[in-house]
C-alpha cells in the first residue's frame, strides 16, 4: 500500500554536531564572510561545520565594522580612596590629587562613583546594591 506514495527517501542525511564551542581566529571568520558572498550562505555553513544564524551574525558585524577580537585591552577605572574632606571638594582627576591625600582606609565607609556624563553619586557602606544599581542605570539613561 505504500508502493505508490509521492514521497521520495531521504538520500542524504548530513548532522552537524554543535556540541564543543570553537574558537575562530579574525582571518577564518573574515575568510568565511566573504565566502558567504560568493556561494550561498547555507552551503558556506556547512561546509565550514557552521550555523547559518551564526555566519549572519558575522555577516551583520562585518557590515557594521564590529567583527573580531578588540584591539584595545580592556581598562579599569580609576578608584580614588579619600577622606571625607576630599569627598565634598569638586571632582579631581586622579593626577590632581597629592599621594600625601589619599590614605591606605578610610573610616567613613563612603564611596564616590562618578560618571562618563558628568553625574556623582555618593554612597555609605550599608547601600542596598540593587537599589545603586537602578539607580546608576537611570543615570546613565539621562
Amino acid at each position: 500500500m505504500t508502493d505508490h506514495t509521492p514521497i521520495r527517501p531521504v538520500s542524504r542525511l548530513e548532522v552537524i554536531s554543535t556540541g564543543a564551542r570553537r574558537r575562530w581566529t579574525l582571518a577564518e571568520k573574515r575568510r568565511i564572510v566573504a565566502e558567504s558572498y560568493r556561494a550561498p550562505v547555507s552551503a558556506t555553513a556547512r561546509r565550514n561545520s557552521l550555523s547559518v544564524s551564526q555566519l549572519f551574525t558575522w555577516r551583520r558585524l562585518a557590515r557594521e565594522g564590529r567583527l573580531g577580537e578588540s584591539h584595545e585591552p580592556a581598562k579599569f577605572a580609576p578608584a580614588i580612596v579619600a577622606d571625607a574632606g576630599l569627598l565634598s571638594s569638586p571632582v579631581l582627576a586622579p593626577e590632581q590629587i597629592k599621594a600625601e591625600e589619599t590614605p591606605a582606609s578610610v573610616a567613613g565607609g563612603r564611596i564616590e562613583i562618578v560618571l562618563n556624563c558628568g553625574h556623582r553619586v555618593i554612597v555609605e557602606t550599608g547601600v542596598d546594591a540593587t537599589a545603586l544599581a537602578r539607580i546608576l542605570a537611570v543615570l546613565v539613561r539621562r
